[in-house]
């Protein structure tokens, strides 16, 4: 009786775009796995393309086989899941829209107090150059009224026991910002590593190490620690802590509207530099309040 209790405290609300791709196929199995031990209404949303049609040139009824291939894919995905879902706690809903990505998941995150988004990172092109797709980043930095939790195609669910949160303390941080990360490393049962990097021979500031201090705060109750690594390129600095760490997943807060630009190299892009990535999910944090 109290496990039926916890999990009906513990009800998420998730949103799970698909283009009926491999890698969005991964996605939705990555979320499920994730969050297998609780009460879960997941959300499969199709978007049908119709970006090269306009009513002047389309007949209706084109418009409205797009519509019914969409419904029969979803239909098909949310079949196979109840079948092969036996927690006996998750509910699957199908949602078919026409129009814009972002758009359609801002809105559906309201309408359906959406917890977090899990998506995959490409869709159909697989472009071995280009890790994250330009929606899966569009998504990561538009999207504000939630998280959102990005899978590369290579990414196959395991125990998550290591989360590296990278910082340069620069930015006020709020107890909110952190919450989805916190069920994460509550949930799992993992560890939260920050890291900042710094050049040589720097060190922190007052401004940073108060920064600091407010994240133990947040943390308290978990296992974390923090890292300094001491290294011009922070990409680099990253990776090489990834490997040497065991990196499960990736968490950045995102208070700008180029954050990835922002954080990393401005002579190329995170996406393309980062080859771990290929395999570790990335969680994008919101001030989503503000």
């Amino acid at each position: 009786m109290n496990v039926i209790i916890e999990l009906q405290l513990m009800k998420r609300r998730i949103l799970l775009p698909t283009d009926f791709s491999k890698n969005a196929q991964n996605a939705i199995e990555y979320a499920i796995d994730l969050y297998k031990v609780d009460v879960c209404d997941f959300y499969i949303l199709n978007i049908y393309d119709v970006e090269a049609y306009t009513m002047e040139l389309t007949a209706v009824s084109e418009i409205e086989k797009s519509k019914q291939k969409s419904i029969a894919g979803l239909t098909n995905i949310v079949e196979r899941l109840s079948i092969v879902d036996d927690s006996g706690h998750h509910r699957f809903f199908k949602v078919s829209e026409c129009g814009s990505l972002i758009e359609i998941m801002k809105n559906l995150i309201d309408k359906q107090d959406i917890d977090i988004v899990i998506m995959g990172t490409k869709g159909d092109t697989d472009s071995r150059k280009q890790i994250y797709g330009s929606q899966t980043v569009l998504a990561m930095e538009k999207i504000r009224n939630c998280p959102v939790l990005a899978i590369p195609a290579n990414a196959t669910f395991k125990e998550i026991r290591e989360i590296v949160f990278p910082t340069g303390y620069r930015t006020h941080y709020k107890k909110r910002e952190f919450q989805y990360l916190v069920d994460i490393a509550k949930n799992t049962g993992a560890a939260i590593r920050i890291l900042h990097v710094l050049g040589m021979g720097e060190q922190l500031n007052e401004d940073q190490l108060n920064k600091q201090s407010l994240l133990k705060d947040y943390f308290e109750g978990l296992e974390y620690s923090f890292h300094i690594v001491h290294n011009i390129d922070v990409q680099e600095a990253l990776n090489t802590f990834i490997e040497s760490h065991a990196i499960d997943m990736v968490v950045f807060i995102n208070k700008k509207h180029s954050f990835f630009s922002s954080i990393f190299s401005r002579r190329r892009p995170m996406m393309i530099e980062l080859g771990y990535y290929t395999t570790i999910p990335i969680l994008a944090l919101h001030d989503f309040r503000n």
